[in-house]
């Protein structure tokens, strides 16, 4: 035998089979798993998009509320949302947002109306410009008319001196949906005669919105609150109330009636009559204007623009919840001592180291000489927002500021001092469904970075990386290549 034929591998014939069927297997697996893909991905495709989309922006802009699905959840009667729009001029935030309410109920039905085709259809509902994406809600014979303006609001910014942008469809078409099938709207009376102040036009636009209809009456010519008010308002008053006018509200919210009262200290005078309101619940307030010590609880380095402390609660744990703050300025403190009477829930609070300042009115309106506690100041902490459940389902829900949502303070608070006004109006009335659904924030955070940074992710991303990858796949390939090696 020759020596080259002694050296020479043995054949292993059963080799090569063992690969064949090894590629073979491959192969199948890989067909297969391409098989689930494709199949997969077909039905994906014809899944609604609130099941194939998942919402990560930051202000969840493409996502719906809990108090939306309630209000569609109760639907009973087929609603209707005309979409006002030219071919090829989709919003696709707004399309997106009418997919997720078609999908959540049988009852709720889109139809496009492209004004080309169709160039009347708008007149019908709005004497307005109607602007491309506008909306028309309908059931029966009620309807309501959404323009572009509604759903994109532009607010002016304080601090910046800009304006913010925000998308307010969902609270928009909601209000609506909630507007065309409800025949009876609350009734909200708002009482005059004391000088009350308007009602701030955000508040007022705010109130429409939830559907509430407000009614003006006066005690001084009536002998009784009127029966069908579902909640009597009592906004800014500049003088008291008188004996008869109490007694007439006291019953009221004895036999079950609902009272809502923005009143702080006044110029001249005091509100003693419509304070002793709250006595009755032992609830007493402090004479003067709050004033703050601790500088995280006052604004604008004024301590009597408080912000206070947001006490957990149906109305306040949705800002709790958001992070936001209510700006009260100019507030009257508030003890709460305690009756068997009542119910009494702190809404909002004032830090520790709060006093009353009980000269004021005094001196030069609400003109503070000093900030600085004297003799004659009441020692805090108050509070400056309370809930009182009076019994026989009665309720009063109390602000000691009467400038709290006016439309200043409102726009330094980013909007919360009205959420707040309107999650209390709205849980007085029963409507819990009602409160606040917030527009959704359309400024962008952009992440910046410095260029030593961006350069050295860069090198990570194009150069540690792949080489990294690179490695391992060397690696994998040697090792394997070793084991298929004979002994």
């Amino acid at each position: 035998m020759k020596k080259h034929e002694l050296l020479k591998k043995p054949e292993r014939p059963g080799r090569n089979r063992i690969a064949l069927r090894g590629g073979s297997y491959s192969l199948a697996i890989t067909a297969v798993v391409l098989a689930i893909l494709i199949v997969i991905n077909i039905l994906a495709s014809v899944l609604p998009a609130a099941v194939t989309k998942y919402d990560i922006s930051s202000t969840k802009l493409y996502s719906i509320t809990s108090n939306t699905k309630a209000v569609v959840n109760a639907l009973e009667k087929d609603v209707t949302i005309y979409w006002i729009v030219q071919s090829d001029a989709e919003d696709d935030v707004i399309e997106n947002l009418l997919n997720k309410y078609e999908s959540l109920s049988d009852h709720i039905k889109v139809v496009k109306k492209n004004p080309d085709v169709y160039p009347t259809f708008a007149a019908q509902y709005t004497s307005e410009t109607v602007a491309n994406n506008s909306l028309v809600v309908e059931c029966g014979d009620r309807s309501r008319y959404i323009g572009y303006d509604d759903i994109y609001l532009y607010e002016p910014n304080m601090t910046s001196y800009s304006y913010n942008a925000s998308f307010d469809g969902e609270g928009a078409i909601t209000s609506a949906i909630d507007y065309v099938v409800n025949e009876e709207m609350p009734q909200v009376y708002v009482l005059e005669g004391h000088g009350e102040a308007e009602l701030p036009e955000a508040f007022s636009d705010q109130i429409e919105k939830e559907n509430m209809e407000l009614t003006t009456f006066s005690l001084l010519t009536e002998d009784s609150v009127p029966e069908e008010a579902d909640c009597v308002l009592i906004y800014a008053p500049a003088s008291d109330i008188s004996i008869e006018e109490k007694d007439l509200l006291a019953k009221y919210v004895s036999g079950g009636g609902k009272l809502m009262v923005l009143a702080g200290p006044v110029e001249n005078g005091t509100l003693e009559n419509l304070y002793s309101l709250l006595e009755d619940y032992g609830v007493e307030a402090a004479e003067g204007i709050v004033v703050e010590t601790d500088q995280g609880h006052y604004a604008f380095q004024a301590p009597y623009i408080l912000l206070p402390n947001l006490q957990s609660s149906e109305i306040t744990d949705p800002l709790i919840q958001e992070h936001y703050y209510s700006i009260i300025p100019i507030a009257q403190g508030l003890t709460v001592k305690g009756a068997d009477s009542a119910e009494v829930t702190e809404l909002l609070t004032t830090s520790e180291t709060a006093f009353s300042k009980t000269a004021f009115s005094k001196t030069d309106g609400y003109g503070l000489t000093t900030y600085e506690k004297e003799e004659g100041d009441t020692d805090g902490p108050f509070a400056v927002a309370v809930s009182v459940a009076c019994g026989n389902d009665g309720q009063m829900i109390w602000f000691t500021s009467s400038h709290f949502l006016d439309d200043m303070y409102n726009a330094y608070s980013s909007g919360a001092n009205l959420d707040l006004g309107m999650n209390a109006l709205s849980s007085l009335i029963g409507e819990s469904e009602a409160v606040a659904i917030r527009s959704k924030s359309l400024n962008y955070n952009y992440l910046t970075i410095s260029d030593s940074t961006a350069s050295l992710l860069k090198t990570v991303m194009i150069g540690v990386f792949p080489l990294l990858y690179l490695g391992i796949g060397i690696c994998v390939v040697v090792r394997r290549r070793r084991k298929d090696e004979p002994v």
